[in-house]
Parts: structure tokens; sequence; C-alpha cells
């Protein structure tokens, strides 16, 4: 089992978790973080830091598609390891649904 991140943190990107992580496996793109599942020793304590609840394990139903999400950009977008503030405009966004289709970027 590893961690992943969701479409929960398009467009919010609080950050809390950067802090905690004991391997530094996240990832930075230009409006989410992803999780290295090769990295991810799986000790959850990201998890309940986020609080919009968008890291969850691999073994949710729900979570197929963002491992090989978070698989892919891991390996393309830069390592953060200090937390950066989060965008101005991030608490209109936090409830929001569907925001893979309508506001994720690749940073290619």
């Amino acid at each position: 089992m590893t961690y992943i991140v969701n479409e929960k943190c398009i467009k919010c990107k609080l950050m809390d978790c950067i802090e905690v992580c004991p391997v530094d496996c996240f990832y930075e793109g230009k409006n989410m973080l992803v999780i290295k599942p090769d990295e991810c020793i799986d000790c959850g304590v990201c998890e309940p830091e986020c609080p919009i609840d968008a890291i969850e394990p691999d073994t949710n139903e729900s979570a197929e598609k963002w491992l090989d999400i978070n698989k892919k950009y891991s390996e393309i977008w830069p390592n953060i390891v200090k937390k950066k503030e989060p965008p101005t405009d991030n608490e209109k966004y936090k409830n929001e649904e569907n925001k893979f289709e309508k506001y994720f970027k690749e940073n290619l």
C-alpha cells in the first residue's frame, strides 16, 4: 500500500502534508501535489494533516486513477520538501467537484 494525492488538492495545494513526510516523497505541479509511490513508506502521517482529505491510501476504490497520475507526475515534477504558501484563492475551490477535468495542469 502507498498513499496518493487525489483531485481535491487541485487549486488548493495546502501543503500541510509536506511538513510531516519523513521521506520527502511529495512532488509539486503548478496546481497540485503528488506522492511518488515508490518512495512513500506507507507511514500514513500525511493523511490526517490534509484538511480537505486530498490524501488517501491507494487501496481505496477511487484511488486507481490517482495512483497512475501520482506515478506519472512524480517522475516529471520537482520534489518539494518545504511548505510554501497555498494559492490565495484556494478557499473557493475547496469543495468543488470535477477539478481534474476543469483545472489540472501538466506543467510540461
